[in-house]
């Protein structure tokens, strides 16, 4: 891709993801994600139907009429965006690849937390932390997140969400809201995630969300008869009959299994997660996961 394309790519995904921000999802983000707490704002006269508790009396007795303390929340967050690039962030069998969803996602979030005047930082992983961007504020800055997240090419090709949850972890001393936008393909042999002790030190530390980006064909293959399928990740290959139900069945099997291990895991920590496939109205999915994280 070059120069030309590279920010045409970038400016379109700049005008549509703004919009929606700006229109859908500023006011629900800010309900979402709370600020550090409340900080004193000044101090006015009691009013009919003011907590008592917020008297300031020292005013009070020296004005000899009652006066209230009124406090606004301390908006400002930090936000990091926690993004999976490893080799199988390239597919997609539908309207679109997990990259460009994950793409998508990402800049809707950057421009919300903008809108609300919260600093944006990017992690980009595979198997190793392959990109810190600190966090900042400001237009550029953000185009500059979305700009690597289009045309990065990682180092590596595996995936381990343990390392990026470690680096968040090190680098970042204060809370933050933290997104990891991933297929969460990170298990051991029985199909267990092997992130835990990671994820929850972080969750201790962070605000974490999950958004799991998948493709439907990673949870159930259609029958296609016999064909070489090809790892993503380790590049290994191999012939699969599809044709045989017994094997799509135990795939489908596998795959549900991984899926109640993971969110049974998150449920554990307290983690809020949404699930996400690349032919998924993802608007929908967004302004739901907001709305009940701003009910809590």
């Amino acid at each position: 891709m070059d120069s030309n394309e590279l920010l045409s790519k970038v400016r379109k995904i700049e005008i549509r993801t703004k919009a929606l921000s700006h229109q859908m999802f500023a006011g629900e983000y800010h309900s979402a994600f709370k600020g550090r707490g409340m900080t004193f704002s000044e101090v006015r006269e009691y009013q009919y139907g003011d907590d008592v508790r917020n008297m300031d009396w020292n005013v009070t007795a020296r004005l000899r009429s009652p006066y209230v303390k009124v406090f606004e929340e301390e908006r400002e967050l930090t936000v990091m965006l926690l993004i999976d690039v490893s080799g199988s962030r390239a597919f997609g069998t539908s309207v679109r690849s997990k990259q460009d969803l994950a793409t998508e996602i990402a800049a809707v979030l950057s421009f919300s937390a903008s809108i609300n005047n919260d600093k944006v930082g990017a992690l980009l992983f595979s198997d190793k932390v392959e990109k810190f961007i600190p966090p900042k504020k400001g237009r550029s800055h953000l185009l500059h997140i979305i700009r690597e997240l289009v045309e990065f090419q990682p180092e590596d090709r595996g995936t381990d969400v343990s390392e990026a949850l470690r680096y968040l972890t090190n680098a970042l001393k204060k809370r933050c809201t933290a997104f990891v936008l991933s297929d969460m393909m990170d298990t051991d042999a029985e199909g267990r995630p092997r992130y835990e002790e990671a994820l929850k030190i972080a969750a201790n530390r962070h605000d974490i969300s999950v958004i799991d980006i998948y493709d439907r064909r990673e949870k159930e293959i259609p029958n296609l008869g016999l064909v070489k399928v090809r790892d993503a990740e380790t590049g290994a290959t191999a012939w699969v009959d599809t044709s045989s139900k017994r094997m799509r069945k135990e795939y489908q099997k596998r795959s549900l299994r991984q899926d109640a291990e993971r969110k049974a895991l998150l449920s554990k920590y307290r983690i809020d997660n949404v699930s996400i496939a690349t032919d998924d109205d993802y608007v929908k999915y967004l302004t739901g996961f907001f709305k009940n994280r701003g009910l809590k």
